[in-house]
């Protein structure tokens, strides 16, 4: 039984997200993932900036650091990031086509990664590149059907 408020509907997206950020591709493949967790956060932020917030984005993104093995708070201050700017234009976002928020996404899930690589690049000897686009490139490809999934989940739901 899902939680009358929805809380279930949202723990349960993320953890899908999880599980696709983790998931075994080839080695050809793995550049070009989308980032499952900062889409399912970025949807959630627009929909219901009340319920998901600055707190849930640090959280989650913790929770991340944790199941990638990266540095503690590397995956947290990405997102803290992401989620500040979307709480900043939330109301601006919902009033784009679907295509304008794909290249909001895009914008988004780009800083997202160049935050993460920053702060990678204290622990690790990364060579720059710009490779990481190709992420932000495909979540933002998938934009609009991502979100009219998630919005059906959450009408169907009830998620308010």
């Amino acid at each position: 039984m899902i939680a009358a408020n929805g809380r279930g509907v949202i723990v349960g997206s993320f953890s899908v997200a999880f599980l696709l950020a983790v998931i075994e591709m080839p080695s050809w493949l793995i550049w070009a993932r989308p980032e499952w967790v900062t889409l399912v956060l970025i949807y959630w932020i627009v929909a219901l900036p009340q319920r998901v917030g600055l707190w849930t984005a640090f959280s989650v993104g913790l929770l991340l650091d944790a199941l990638r093995g990266d540095v503690i708070g590397q995956n947290a201050l990405a997102l803290l990031v992401v989620g500040y700017v979307c709480v900043m234009v939330y109301q601006r976002m919902r009033n784009y086509s679907l295509w304008q928020q794909a290249l909001l996404v895009f914008v988004l899930v780009g800083l997202s990664e160049m935050v993460d690589r920053w702060v990678g690049s204290f622990s690790q000897s990364n060579t720059p590149s710009l490779q990481f686009l190709l992420s932000s490139f495909c979540s933002a490809i998938i934009w609009p059907w991502f979100m009219l999934f998630m919005r059906s989940i959450r009408r169907r739901f009830r998620v308010n």
